[in-house]
């Protein structure tokens, strides 16, 4: 069954197709649309096993973007399927399910309003994701849709962990709890990071990091999601690329004071200004912020030594939330290349029964890969995530 698998932003689209049958997934083509909505629009087409394709030109709405790609897969040249009548799913990422979806599903209208309902708490995401399924019933009618929520994999976290200690009247006027991101790739790297150390997914203490330019921390247990690092929205927790992670929200009300900035100035400030580049004022690119530090830039130096030391900190964090601890798994941008980030973060956990191996670290990228030693009581895994896979698997599993 070919599906295609849409990950809709808001100026952009990435794509994947995948042929889809049960013990076989093949990718035929992956690809990118950039700068929707801006004078000069680009697609990037890569279908496998022919030359990558570009395309240069206005791309005003997401329906001429998702236009654009099927043109290009369909392309005698440069596509990979014959005609769009091959097309049997569309899988979309949807970055927010609230409390209306503990898993995926097949896309209704009820679905639609619901994912509409949720754009006062996700206005960055969630309108984008909407625009790309009603994109889809415009150039495929007909062709039935899944949503595969970021936050589904979170709604196992028990209220423990996902309510706040604010008064209980904003949880049931406004739903504010946590809610968590990056659940398919979680769940993805959990289950792979589990069968590559040989544990028992349903009888495990797993802690996954999925380090990019965002990043979010996991405790799997069991299996299941059980606490987690983004929150009501997905800014909190680690320090990310521009984003400030956990902070006192009191620093905040007193900047926003001291500043005359408005709510609107705050969230920019907090999501888009800080972050590894809001404390070094050079870059939000974790290979910048290295080689700045290599180079011995102390804001450089500082804010790499706080962005490995708050992972580390979850970690110690979720392992004693677990009662202990099997795993830890590396995945995501930086997370998948970046091995002084992962040696950064495991030195100083010996005493939890880490035992790293650095040689077996060293240069890996992108691979899956055990990097601890074969006596450590807590192994460390890089897992390549594969969210596409997950929304293709889900999508496919719904209306097969």
């Amino acid at each position: 069954m070919v599906i295609l698998v849409l990950n809709c932003g808001s100026s952009s689209i990435k794509y994947q197709v995948i042929d889809i049958e049960a013990g076989a997934n093949t990718l035929l083509a992956k690809g990118l649309v950039e700068r929707i909505g801006l004078p000069e629009g680009d697609l990037t087409h890569k279908p496998v096993g022919k030359e990558r394709f570009e395309l240069h030109r206005p791309i005003p709405d997401h329906t001429t973007g998702i236009r654009l790609v099927l043109e290009a897969l369909t392309n005698p040249v440069h596509g990979v399927i014959a005609s769009l009548s091959e097309v049997k799913a569309v899988g979309h990422r949807v970055a927010h399910g609230g409390e209306f979806f503990p898993a995926s599903c097949v896309v209704t209208d009820e679905v639609k309003e619901k994912i509409r309902a949720l754009f006062e708490i996700a206005p960055l995401h969630n309108p984008a994701n909407l625009e790309g399924i009603l994109s889809i019933e415009k150039v495929l009618p007909g062709v039935p849709q899944a949503a595969v929520f970021d936050t589904s994999f979170h709604q196992t976290i028990p209220a423990i962990n996902y309510m706040y200690a604010l008064p209980y009247e904003y949880y049931e006027k406004y739903r504010v709890r946590k809610y968590g991101f990056h659940g398919t790739s979680h769940k993805f790297v959990a289950a792979k990071g589990a069968a590559l150390a040989g544990l028992d997914l349903a009888h495990s203490k797993i802690v996954t990091c999925h380090i990019g330019n965002g990043a979010s921390v996991t405790a799997v247990l069991d299996g299941r999601s059980f606490d987690t690092s983004m929150g009501f929205s997905p800014v909190d927790g680690l320090v990310m690329g521009t984003r400030c992670g956990e902070v006192d929200p009191s620093a905040i009300t007193f900047i926003g004071e001291k500043e005359g900035m408005n709510y609107s100035e705050l969230n920019a400030m907090m999501n888009k200004k800080s972050g590894v580049q809001g404390l070094t004022g050079l870059s939000s690119d974790m290979r910048d912020i290295d080689k700045a530090y290599h180079e011995g830039n102390g804001k450089a130096i500082l804010a790499r030594d706080m962005y490995d030391n708050r992972i580390r900190k979850f970690i110690g964090q979720y392992a004693a939330e677990m009662g202990g601890l099997d795993l830890i798994v590396f995945t995501g941008g930086v997370g998948e290349n970046s091995d002084e980030m992962r040696e950064g973060v495991c030195r100083g956990l010996e005493f939890m029964g880490v035992e790293f191996d650095a040689a077996a670290n060293k240069g890996a990228r992108g691979v899956d890969k055990l990097l601890s030693k074969p006596a450590s009581r807590v192994k460390v895994a890089m897992i390549a995530t594969d969210e596409e896979l997950v929304i293709a698997t889900d999508t496919y599993n719904l209306v097969k």
